[in-house]
């Protein structure tokens, strides 16, 4: 009897309108997540402020000129607004990103950074903070090397899986084990032959992750291309599900899985590449994420993904307040408290409730 109602109980959660609702509240969950976050900072600003810039801002009303210019305004809309924007776009672009990769892998440890993106995007950064690059490139300097080491990495992992024979999801890993600990050690090698301690600690502040950075233009821009991915894997949830089968299967099916995994695997190497661009590395909220949703809603990618990006918006929306209001006059880097927060939470629904992952439940 207890087990039949478990089943009815978990068959009425993944329901259709059950899924609807749900996505529906998650929505309205984020919306208000992201105007709340922007009332809470060091600064002592009234909530009637700080809509009245964002007010004036997205609409310009002539009854709220007042506030085009001055303290207030500037820091609402050129820092904390572009901040939580930010951290809406990185939370639903590693969830995704960690729900593809556990897709293609078929692992359910698997993230956006076990195939080696985020050393090879540290080793970006570390390059260019060890020589100086950011000086010669400007103030994005950093950003763009860890991009190009983290999008130069997935390419090579794919490269060489590919080594032999098609890539399939163990090569992939191994690849990525491989060149991720071949990056980890140049990286660790450059901070150690560093003798400027202003040098070591700003590498080792990127790398633990940050949202200070935030600016308007790449805010927009990865915003964008977050968007737009999330709806595209959205539209291939019949392959990711395919992909949980196994090769075999697929190619009993008439499908072949391989080019779907070079197409999908680009993809959320940009992805990755531009977040790592925006905040540095900031792991685990693509583990966490996809588990969190799945053990409610199953593994259909369909319900999987849309649900894992609205989560990952929330959370690291409030990972970033949390950041930057925990210590006075002091921002913790996110990296630490996502890490803090997301493996007790974690552990405990592993431990609460048991759930599938591969074929079905």
């Amino acid at each position: 009897m207890k087990q039949s109602a478990l089943i009815k109980d978990k068959g009425r959660l993944q329901s259709q309108p059950f899924y609807v609702f749900v996505c529906l509240v998650m929505l309205g969950l984020l919306i208000l997540s992201a105007l709340a976050a922007v009332t809470i900072g060091s600064m002592d600003l009234s909530i009637r402020d700080v809509y009245s810039v964002i007010g004036y801002e997205l609409f310009h009303l002539d009854s709220l000129s007042a506030y085009a210019r001055g303290a207030a305004h500037n820091v609402v809309w050129l820092i904390r607004f572009p901040r939580v924007v930010m951290g809406l776009a990185v939370g639903m672009g590693l969830s995704i990103c960690g729900v593809v990769m556990q897709a293609i892998v078929k692992n359910p440890l698997a993230e956006p950074y076990v195939l080696g993106i985020s050393s090879g995007a540290s080793l970006g950064a570390t390059t260019a903070l060890f020589f100086g690059l950011g000086a010669v490139l400007g103030g994005s300097g950093v950003g763009v090397c860890a991009f190009i080491g983290a999008f130069l990495i997935s390419m090579l992992v794919v490269a060489v899986a590919n080594i032999g024979g098609p890539a399939n999801s163990v090569k992939l890993i191994l690849s990525g084990m491989a060149l991720g600990a071949l990056c980890l050690a140049f990286s660790n090698f450059m901070v150690f032959m560093a003798n400027d301690p202003n040098t070591t600690q700003q590498i080792t502040f990127w790398m633990l992750g940050s949202l200070s950075g935030a600016k308007w233009g790449p805010t927009l821009v990865i915003f964008a291309v977050v968007a737009a991915s999330t709806l595209f894997f959205w539209s291939q949830h019949r392959p990711m599900n395919l992909m949980l089968l196994g090769d075999d299967v697929s190619i009993t099916l008439g499908t072949n899985l391989n080019t779907y995994r070079h197409v999908y695997l680009v993809l959320t190497s940009l992805i990755i590449g531009l977040c790592v661009y925006a905040s540095g590395t900031i792991g685990f909220i693509g583990l966490v994420v996809p588990h969190a949703v799945r053990m409610v809603f199953g593994t259909d990618h369909r319900k999987l993904v849309p649900l894992s990006a609205l989560t990952g918006g929330i959370f690291l929306i409030w990972a970033d307040v949390l950041a930057r209001t925990l210590l006075p006059e002091t921002e913790v880097p996110i990296g630490i408290l996502v890490s803090m927060v997301g493996a007790p939470v974690f552990i405990y629904m592993m431990m609460r409730k048991s759930y599938g992952f591969g074929g079905g439940e």
